[in-house]
């Protein structure tokens, strides 16, 4: 930009080149942006041409001079200016803050069909680049501001640069005060004018046609609060931990459950949820746990495996109706990936050699069996002991394994829960007497186990699914009363000892990757339930029959609308289901309260509860960064204004009337 100033005694004066293909952008239709500098600038202004003289004090010379500059940088980029950039940009340069106000008016967050959204306020691009630099960003201001917009371009722009893998997006529906059941149609029909704006800022931003599937593929999630907190199980389910299965209801904070990774991991928060609509989720491979409609689950599918995309999170009730693909199963689970780790505990008999001979019929009768004597002695184990000494003192070995005078047909809950090597000693010596490996052309190696009670049948498939394989019931060839097993255990887990065997199961492939897939979701009554939030890295814990689920939300942009109408527990239940790589962005009005019964608002008390935590941060923003019509900013400042004078009343002590009552009522919410 060509300049040249001319100063004398009296008064300074700027005079400088506007660029020809930025002029009639700067002056606006029917030079109204030049008027209106005139109006705002003290400096006097005159246009000749291309030609812009500034004259009058010198330092109004050099504030208007500045404002030009700005002006003119945002033109030679190519944006639109109107009088609401030329207002936002005297009001930046008054605050006297070291940023440009062209720099501001020119952050670009996402573009959609010529149309991009960008901060038009210091305030705004300060609360845009808080949401970049932290994982929790409060933004707290009157009506118009864009907290919730902004936020919203912020999420779309994560999800489209892969940062996130869904958008959940919630408010508080306490306009029906979460009691929408008198209220007609369905229920998307019921809370849908709550969540209107939600649904009409992601429209601004992603193409609608899309909408529908995102939303149906678990991407973008739009739901009431009331849905966000019912993420649960039934008190009685069982859920695993270092000393066994425990009712998830007996939980508390700080006990430790077994995660994904088969290591312990700490119980970060419990939270009863009340009573509510359970369903019975069963796997093809006959494992079942009871969960609410809205609790999480992470599954994939083969689509998704192909295109060698991330797990995705979905809700119970997304994936009711919608369970076959072309007559497959759809829904993928995740399962172990690695044994359980449980602590070791001292046995009577050696692992393998209690294998052996349970595989070998049940420890009964009044025999060695010799099978299981020869196959301990071909292994060269220590088991061969063991089986060569049980003759000599059975009815001891028998009651110490927790038998009676029939004898064992089961695997003794001290082998069940003990460490890893403990729980595969046993299984190899059962699949090395009853096992044999069965060859598929192309795959890798299944098994095939014969149980000789229905009760070691559950007993093998429960050791298998702690080692992170999976087992089927095989009754294709009739045989409904031999038990037989199809087993599918991972790469890295020997099922033989027996050589033979061993050398067949490796020539076939060896382990591979088991599967487990949804089969079926079934409504199964109404109970009370819970919910726990863990702290493994990918929030899973393992429930009953060895399913992995989780409530915390991972990979996600969160944004919680209108929070001044959450209570605090509600606001303290909401971050805590914070997950992994997530990113959570709390926007409300603190003076537009609706709470009923004089509740007090979370969104009120959480400033001073996370003051000063590392990685939490508040943006305010005010009625200088209303950015609707005009007049809205003026409203906002006329009520503050009245809102102080009110305040020095009522500590004067002096009556105003029943209205003003009513408002202290509504502020002391």
């Amino acid at each position: 930009m060509a300049e040249e100033n001319q100063q004398n005694n009296k008064e300074g004066q700027s005079r400088f080149a506007v660029p020809e293909g930025a002029v009639l952008t700067l002056l606006g239709s029917r030079d109204e942006n030049l008027r209106l500098a005139e109006e705002l600038l003290d400096a006097d202004v005159h246009v000749r041409g291309n030609e812009i003289t500034l004259s009058g004090d010198p330092a109004d010379v050099a504030f208007a001079e500045r404002v030009f500059s700005e002006l003119i940088t945002l033109a030679g980029r190519g944006q639109a200016i109107d009088q609401n950039a030329v207002r936002r940009i005297v009001a930046m340069l008054s605050a006297n803050e070291a940023e440009s106000p062209a720099e501001v008016l020119s952050l670009d967050i996402i573009s959609r069909r010529g149309r991009t959204i960008r901060p038009k306020t210091l305030n705004q691009k300060h609360y845009v680049d808080a949401i970049d630099k932290n994982t929790i960003v409060f933004g707290i201001g009157p009506a118009g501001t864009g907290k919730t917009y902004l936020a919203m371009a912020k999420a779309v722009q994560a999800l489209q640069a892969k940062q996130v893998n869904r958008i959940i997006l919630t408010r508080p529906a306490v306009e029906a005060g979460e009691r929408l059941g008198y209220l007609p149609g369905t229920l998307y029909e019921k809370i849908d004018p709550y969540l209107r704006p939600l649904y009409d800022a992601l429209h601004d931003m992603v193409d609608p046609e899309s909408i529908p599937r995102l939303t149906q593929a678990g991407t973008i999630e739009v739901a009431p609060l009331a849905y966000m907190r019912g993420r649960a199980q039934p008190i009685f389910t069982p859920v695993l931990t270092p000393e066994g299965y425990r009712p998830i209801g007996s939980l508390q904070v700080g006990d430790l459950v077994i995660g994904s990774n088969g290591e312990p991991t700490p119980v970060l928060g419990v939270y009863p949820q009340g009573e509510k609509d359970v369903y019975r989720v069963t796997a093809q491979d006959g494992s079942s746990t009871l969960a609410c409609g809205e609790h999480l689950w992470t599954v994939r599918t083969a689509a998704d495996r192909r295109r060698d995309k991330p797990w995705r999170v979905l809700e119970t009730r997304e994936m009711i109706g919608n369970l076959r693909a072309a007559h497959a199963r759809r829904y993928e689970l995740p399962l172990l990936s690695a044994p359980v780790c449980l602590p070791e505990r001292e046995v009577p008999m050696d692992a393998y050699a209690l294998g052996l001979l349970l595989g070998d019929g049940c420890i009964t009768g009044s025999t060695t069996p010799s099978f299981a004597a020869d196959v301990a002695q071909e292994t060269r184990s220590g088991a061969s002991s063991d089986v060569a000494t049980l003759e000599k003192s059975r009815s001891d070995v028998v009651r110490a394994l927790g038998g009676d005078d029939t004898g064992i047909d089961f695997v003794p809950e001290l082998y069940l829960h003990n460490s890893a090597d403990v729980r595969l000693g046993v299984l190899q010596g059962l699949l090395d007497t009853q096992g044999e490996p069965h060859l598929q052309a192309g795959r890798s190696c299944r098994i095939h186990y014969t149980a000789s009670s229905q009760q070691l049948s559950a007993d093998v498939v429960d050791l298998v699914r702690s080692l992170g394989g999976v087992a089927f019931a095989d009754v294709r060839d009739g045989r409904h009363d031999a038990y037989v097993l199809d087993i599918r255990l991972p790469e890295g887990v020997e099922p033989f000892r027996l050589k033979r065997k061993r050398e067949k199961y490796h020539a076939a492939g060896g382990g591979g990757r088991p599967m487990r897939f949804i089969d079926s979701i079934e409504p199964a009554g109404r109970t009370e339930t819970v919910c726990i939030q863990v702290a493994a890295q990918d929030s899973l814990y393992v429930t009953e029959d060895y399913l992995l689920t989780h409530n915390t939300l991972n990979d996600a942009f969160i944004i919680l609308d209108e929070a001044q109408n959450t209570t605090p527990e509600q606001m303290k239940m909401f971050l805590t289901r914070l997950g992994f790589g997530s990113k959570v962005v709390v926007t409300g009005d603190v003076t537009q309260v609706d709470l009923p019964g004089g509740q007090r608002s979370g969104l009120r008390v959480v400033r001073e509860i996370l003051d000063g935590v590392d990685d939490v941060h508040f943006s305010v923003l005010t009625s200088q960064d209303v950015v609707r019509h005009r007049l809205v900013g003026d409203i906002v400042d006329a009520y503050d204004k009245w809102q102080v004078q009110q305040d020095a009343v009522d500590q004067n002590g002096q009556h105003h009337g029943p209205g003003a009552r009513r408002g202290n009522q509504r502020r002391g919410r």
